[in-house]
């Protein structure tokens, strides 16, 4: 009983000396002192890092191209949160390192387990990574007409891993975002229908020219699909036989083929109307 005693005096007294030494408290404080200046720093860069994020997804939204608005702020929301979950992370690891913990194997495991992870799924990481950056670099938009590699069609859906693509025939070709390398978007700026008209070189080429540039003039006026009034560039080519007319045509995206169709068909009318044949 006496040892009991003894002792519980020994551990209150051990302990008032513990609280009351100036030395212990310094030690404490400097550490309070580091947790709050690592919290303060964590929650500045998550201030900073949301306000770059959303400034970004503002741009993203005012850009001319097609972009799906929802999309956009999905994709700020996951940005966020992936910036925020690191910083965390980082915040408690210093902080546990300030109370003396060894973090040391936790790390390491960690370390393992995701290198693990990785090798086991490179390709699905590869997918899943690309994707995103399609996502958010806006490289193509559902509806979009692209092509990459052999593949050239409609873009039906954007997935995380993998991007649907029909072409003309109907054809759905499914490609893991892995194996888009390179993308050609026909869809994102306006093309330029080029038409060449041949007539026979003894023609009067002056009334050719000017049928030429009244057909065009009509289709444009009479077309939504042409942004400018094309242009009738003039003599391209001669030969001893021919001699042949070139016309350009800015029209919308990926409405090129259907405008020389159209302005085939009306150039060989006003031409066979004066009596000029329209070869090509």
């Amino acid at each position: 009983m006496i040892e009991d005693v003894s002792g519980w005096v020994q551990f209150k007294q051990s302990t008032w000396n513990y609280i009351v030494d100036p030395a212990n408290w310094t030690t404490w404080l400097t550490i309070f002192l580091k947790v709050a200046i690592i919290y303060i720093v964590g929650r500045i860069i998550n201030a900073v890092t949301r306000r770059a994020v959303a400034h970004m997804v503002q741009e993203r939204e005012k850009s001319p191209l097609k972009f799906d608005q929802r999309r956009t702020k999905t994709i700020g929301k996951l940005i966020g949160s992936l910036i925020s979950s690191t910083v965390n992370f980082f915040v408690i690891i210093l902080v546990l390192s300030q109370f003396g913990f060894n973090l040391a194997p936790i790390l390491a495991g960690a370390g393992v387990l995701g290198l693990a992870i990785g090798f086991g799924a490179q390709s699905l990481v590869k997918d899943v990574i690309t994707g995103f950056f399609i996502i958010f670099e806006d490289q193509f938009a559902v509806g979009d007409v692209i092509q990459t590699g052999n593949f050239k069609g409609t873009v039906e859906e954007i997935g995380m891993r993998v991007t649907r693509i029909r072409n003309w025939t109907g054809e759905v070709h499914i490609i893991p975002n892995g194996l888009i390398t390179q993308v050609t978007n026909f869809s994102s700026h306006n093309s330029l229908a080029v038409v060449d008209v041949t007539v026979a070189y003894e023609a009067d080429l002056e009334k050719a020219l000017q049928a030429t540039k009244e057909t065009v003039r009509r289709v444009y006026e009479g077309s939504d699909l042409i942004v400018k009034e094309p242009s009738v560039l003039g003599v391209q080519t001669v030969t001893n036989t021919d001699v042949t007319l070139r016309i350009s045509a800015e029209c919308r995206p990926n409405a090129q083929a259907e405008v020389m169709r159209v302005l085939n068909v009306e150039l060989m009318r006003a031409l066979d109307q004066l009596g000029f044949k329209k070869i090509s």
